[in-house]
């Protein structure tokens, strides 16, 4: 049984994975994503069912569309596997307990909101505030320990992030001030502290071999959402490992 399930999750999760691609794409242009039939972005031809297979219908039409042969964006198999692995991890992590419902939701809006950064570079608000409430309500059926860790998380990493926008003069945005809150209710005070660092730690790394191989900028302003999201599921899944490992350094 432990075979179906992984398998189960997985593929639940990709099939999350392929509307999350819809959603993080088509909320910040306006448009809806519960009755409008996918279509191709480029001949705006409308996908059938066997063009919507997540990973599957990519690999088949070797990343094309199958009428005007325009490339296919490698984000959407990354972000289906991605969702796909995830959904299997929070189910070896937590099995079947409300922290499997808390770790669902937690991958499903870093998922749309990775979408939406890499493409436009926003975080979107109406996002956050969906979310917002249903891990409030999770933190109060499965809360942490102490209890109050959520609260002290989220209100001292948006003061933390709220003076580094003040000093910096707006090198981080608003979005991730306010996305961090949210990650504090998850997370509570020592891992959305842990997410912060690893979020900064893998953005400058990152950023300087980007630099170094002149493949942007010095200036160009770049997504730091993405780092913000591998830093939180790092935390999520492994906090509490990686901060016992720290505290036996000390």
């Amino acid at each position: 049984m432990e075979v179906f399930y992984s398998l189960f999750f997985f593929l639940f999760g990709a099939v999350f994975g392929s509307f999350y691609n819809v959603v993080g794409l088509r909320s910040p242009r306006g448009e809806t994503f519960t009755t409008d039939r996918s279509y191709c972005p480029y001949c705006k031809k409308t996908l059938h069912w066997y063009e919507l297979i997540p990973i599957v219908s990519y690999l088949m039409q070797f990343g094309k569309c199958r009428k005007c042969q325009s490339s296919i964006s490698p984000l959407y198999p990354i972000i289906e596997c991605s969702t796909g692995a995830l959904f299997l991890i929070s189910f070896w992590n937590f099995g079947f307990d409300w922290e499997l419902f808390t770790a669902v939701l937690f991958v499903s809006m870093l998922m749309i909101i990775l979408v939406s950064d890499i493409r436009y570079m926003i975080i979107e608000n109406k996002i956050l505030f969906f979310f917002l409430p249903l891990f409030i309500i999770m933190r109060i059926i499965s809360p942490l320990t102490p209890w109050w860790s959520p609260i002290i998380g989220a209100v001292l990493v948006s003061v933390l992030l709220a003076l580094i926008i003040i000093v910096s003069r707006g090198g981080m945005g608003a979005g991730d001030m306010k996305l961090f809150f949210v990650l504090g209710i998850v997370l509570g005070a020592d891992k959305v502290i842990l997410a912060f660092f690893l979020a900064a730690f893998l953005g400058a790394v990152i950023g300087i071999l980007l630099i170094a191989f002149k493949w942007i900028e010095r200036k160009q302003p770049v997504p730091f959402g993405p780092y913000i999201v591998v830093g939180a599921f790092i935390a999520y899944f492994y906090g509490d490992a990686i901060i016992s490992w720290y505290m036996g350094l000390l």
